[in-house]
């Protein structure tokens, strides 16, 4: 799943991922993604924007994990900061992208968080 509100980078990251056979599916807001993952479809992975139209995705990490702890959350954000990384990896984040991104850090952070 994609959670980003720009849509151009919801395509991005799916063709990406594609490469890896990966299929994908976008939320543009905190509230969509809450009820796809209520969804009876698995979710692998979660690539997760921060600044999204209902709020902070970075306060949504701990929840998510607590509730479906088999998830990969990869965080991306354009807003880079050192107390948000440590934010985002002590809530439970497996992984933590800055935008903008290359299609090898994403398939890098693919491999990282299913080791």
């Amino acid at each position: 799943m994609i959670v980003d509100d720009e849509t151009d980078i919801c395509y991005l990251l799916s063709n990406i991922l594609k490469q890896k056979n990966i299929q994908t599916v976008f939320a543009g807001s905190l509230a969509e993604a809450d009820k796809m993952l209520q969804s009876p479809d698995y979710f692998y992975y979660v690539f997760l924007d921060n600044h999204l139209p209902d709020g902070l995705g970075i306060n949504q990490i701990k929840r998510w994990k607590e509730r479906f702890p088999s998830i990969h959350l990869i965080m991306i954000t354009a807003h880079d900061s050192y107390e948000e990384r440590k934010k985002a990896s002590t809530e439970g984040a497996d992984s933590f992208i800055s935008k903008p991104f290359s299609r090898d850090i994403i398939l890098n952070s693919i491999v990282q968080t299913s080791a």
